[in-house]
């Protein structure tokens, strides 16, 4: 760095460049969404918790993913509702690495999740007298503690090249949060090895795994083809439906944000996109899953008449 240079202390996060007598009815309709979202992922980790018929695997990955989604939400949000409603939308410098770094962090950790998940179906619909023995309950929580520990290990690697990087300005970040291709543009020197590691753990965090994805259902698909039971293969199709859907947005919606060119999307089409990955995705999840369910619904009704007989 130069003797000419010095190094920001705060952001300003420009958000939403929209008509400001828009950011009270944004700040009501993200508020709502927030809270949707924290009920909802709370309400399935309730259910899962107090009823025993849910104590399997399965379920043991949807409250981990449950966990995860409240979290991600909760490290982005709240920060952008104060923007929404103060005249100084600023964000102190150590804040915005963190928030960077937590972003990164449970997003992969979300990725590493939705592959446990569907190894999961995969064990249970293509090797069903195995699989109590294959995904035991050890086995389980090596995953979950996997995917945590892993995900921020490549977090921190990313954040450790960050953090190298002189920011001298400028100090507005046109983002509502401290996303990092938009942090990597206040940096004043060379971002391409950031940008080059970025791009090849996008690969691998999320093209490899989706295709693992992808070719685990298929081999599910001519699995449950062959179960007998009319029963057997629908429940079968709707849990798998629900894991499909879930995978398909988030995998979706992260490729398109952190693969595609830069010139294909605008700087606000990418903000859409941030917001529907870190508020509407976990907001959704548990719509997805509990809708297609019958046995989270089955805890829910058994869960509501015991409070009405009370």
């Amino acid at each position: 760095m130069g003797s000419n240079q010095t190094w920001i202390t705060e952001v300003i996060l420009l958000g939403f460049q929209v008509d400001p007598k828009l950011d009270v009815f944004l700040f009501g309709f993200f508020l709502l969404s927030y809270s949707l979202t924290l009920v909802e992922n709370g309400l399935i980790l309730g259910l899962i918790w107090l009823d025993s018929r849910l104590h399997t695997p399965m379920y043991f990955f949807l409250s981990n993913l449950a966990i995860i989604d409240m979290s991600f939400a909760s490290s982005i949000v709240p920060k952008m509702l104060a923007n929404l409603i103060m005249q100084m939308k600023t964000i102190s410098f150590a804040p915005c690495v963190l928030q960077t770094f937590l972003y990164l962090a449970l997003a992969a950790t979300e990725c590493m999740s939705l592959i446990v998940m569907s190894y999961d179906r995969y064990v249970a619909i293509c090797h069903p007298l195995h699989y109590a023995v294959i995904m035991s309950w050890r086995v389980c929580t090596i995953l979950a503690a996997t995917c945590w520990t892993f995900s921020f290990l490549l977090a921190l690697v990313h954040i450790t090249l960050v953090l190298r990087l002189p920011f001298c300005g400028p100090q507005k970040n046109n983002h509502f949060l401290c996303q990092i291709l938009s942090v990597l543009k206040l940096a004043c020197a060379d971002t391409r090895l950031n940008q080059i590691v970025l791009f090849v753990a996008s690969v691998f965090v999320l093209v490899r795994p989706l295709c693992l994805v992808l070719v685990s259902y298929w081999r599910i698909l001519f699995a449950i083809l062959r179960i007998q039971s009319g029963e057997g293969r629908r429940k079968a199709f709707s849990n798998c439906s629900s894991h499909l859907c879930v995978v398909g947005l988030f995998f979706g919606s992260a490729i398109v944000m952190y693969m595609a060119l830069k010139s294909s999307y605008s700087q606000e089409q990418r903000k859409i996109l941030s917001l529907f990955y870190s508020l509407f995705n976990p907001m959704l999840n548990p719509l997805i899953y509990s809708l297609r369910n019958t046995e989270v619904m089955g805890a829910l009704r058994r869960f509501l008449g015991k409070k009405s007989s009370l």
